[in-house]
């Protein structure tokens, strides 16, 4: 089936050939990887403090993870806007795009900072209703201080953008590697040493973020770069600027925020079966993000070589990148699904979980490694380069559509009328990947989605 013309195709003139291709996927999956696995190691250290903890740090992580959603939203705007400047010869634009994002995001996250500051105790009653005592008690700690890292996340998100956008995806990997180190390091000190427990991982987390926008910013004030960002006492609102970065970035955010709501609701549900569920859930939903890494990091490298070549009105080139793309995120996903699967007792076993829990996250695991490779790539990773080409709004409605009505109704329907366990998530999950991937080929097909105007 030809989904590109090679006739209208110079490979020898490539913006991203093979081998550049590679050096910019390569650090971005290194560093998803490296999130994932210390995501893993962060629960399992918690996991060794009790049930109770590994419970509210997996139910805060719901919320948190939406927040994180906004952000990326914000820092898939940036990365679009300025890889389609940068790809037209517009450099100064481009900065003058990131100034205008980085203002843009800190606004935002502190803002949502503070609302979490100030209604941090009914938000999560409200969300999570009448858990046990001690696993809400554990929650508002844990909560009260992660929504202090929010302006940190937000703004390192947005600075990585810029240097993946500009085809330095080195850097952004490197900074986040001695974070994610300073996390694993600040946990075994505050929850071990200290015996600071779920206080613990949480401060560990929030210096690690200080750390991470700190570095990010200081080396963006650099010269001879793609994108220089500096002067941050001088930036002023540019709203023709931030209303472009913003006709990305809402709808990204609201597609990314349908699937956190979604996935609270099915937490809601899951949070009803008890601590042994919800642990094992959790431990699930992290092997889950360590197996889609490569996809992930695949797509989000994805976006700069489709937002460089439609700056450049190279369509076809586009449409190239997204094929080659999709095959490589389906054989990353395949590898990556086996090896989970393959580490998933030890890891039960090393974080200490109760063999009920254990079980039934070895379960859910082995559903996922089968599923995952057939579905998953199809249905995330084309839809990451139609986003960049501007295709944002039939993105949020399809993702939104499906996860209300596929994953999170047939979630529910599944728990109340048979009574299942937190296996009914993921059968809720495997439909939303199978019938997405259906709609984002055709759309990919009929080429629409290259008739957008973003620059």
């Amino acid at each position: 089936m030809k989904l590109y013309d090679k006739n209208k195709i110079e490979f020898n003139r490539l913006l991203y050939p093979t081998k550049a291709m590679f050096a910019l996927l390569i650090p971005i999956v290194i560093e998803q990887f490296l999130n994932s696995f210390m995501g893993m190691m962060d629960t399992m250290m918690v996991s060794n403090v009790g049930s109770e903890a590994i419970s509210a740090v997996s139910l805060v992580d719901s919320i948190n993870n939406l927040i994180i959603q906004v952000f990326a939203a914000m820092a898939s705007g940036a990365a679009i806007i300025c890889s389609q400047y940068l790809g037209s010869g517009k450099q100064d634009v481009s900065n003058q795009a990131a100034r205008q994002v980085a203002l843009t995001v800190l606004t935002i996250s502190l803002s949502l900072t503070l609302f979490g500051l100030a209604l941090r105790k009914p938000l999560l009653r409200l969300i999570f209703g009448q858990i046990e005592e001690g696993v809400m008690t554990q929650a508002q700690t844990y909560f009260l201080i992660t929504v202090l890292s929010y302006p940190f996340l937000a703004l390192f998100n947005a600075g990585a953008a810029f240097f993946r956008a500009g085809g330095n995806s080195r850097f952004p990997m490197k900074v986040s590697v001695v974070s994610n180190f300073i996390n694993i390091f600040g946990n075994a000190l505050l929850i071990f040493g200290l015996q600071m427990g779920v206080a613990g991982a949480a401060l560990a987390t929030l210096v690690s973020r200080i750390f991470s926008a700190v570095v990010i910013f200081a080396f963006l004030r650099r010269p001879r770069q793609a994108i220089v960002v500096r002067d941050y006492l001088a930036i002023r609102p540019d709203m023709s600027l931030i209303w472009k970065v913003l006709a990305i970035g809402i709808p990204s955010g609201i597609e990314n925020g349908m699937f956190q709501f979604g996935k609270l609701a099915i937490q809601s549900t899951v949070s009803t079966m008890g601590t042994q569920a919800i642990a094992a859930q959790a431990m699930t939903n992290i092997m889950e993000s360590v197996n889609g890494i490569a996809g992930v990091g695949i797509g989000i490298g994805l976006m700069t070589m489709v937002g460089q070549a439609m700056g450049a009105g190279r369509k076809e080139e586009a449409k190239y990148y997204i094929v080659k793309c999709t095959q490589l995120g389906l054989a990353g996903i395949l590898i990556s699904c086996l090896l989970v699967l393959g580490i998933c007792k030890p890891v039960t076993w090393l974080a200490g979980m109760e063999p009920v829990s254990a079980r039934m996250c070895f379960e859910m695991v082995a559903a996922i490694t089968i599923a995952k490779p057939l579905f998953w790539a199809f249905s995330f990773i084309p839809a990451y380069g139609m986003r960049a080409a501007g295709d944002v709004r039939f993105s949020m409605i399809t993702s939104t559509v499906t996860m209300w009505c596929l994953r999170v109704a047939l979630c529910v329907f599944l728990v109340r009328a048979f009574q299942m366990g937190p296996m009914a998530v993921w059968y809720g999950m495997f439909t939303d990947w199978a019938v997405r991937g259906v709609v984002f080929f055709f759309r990919f097909r009929s080429g629409r989605w290259m008739k957008q105007t973003v620059v």
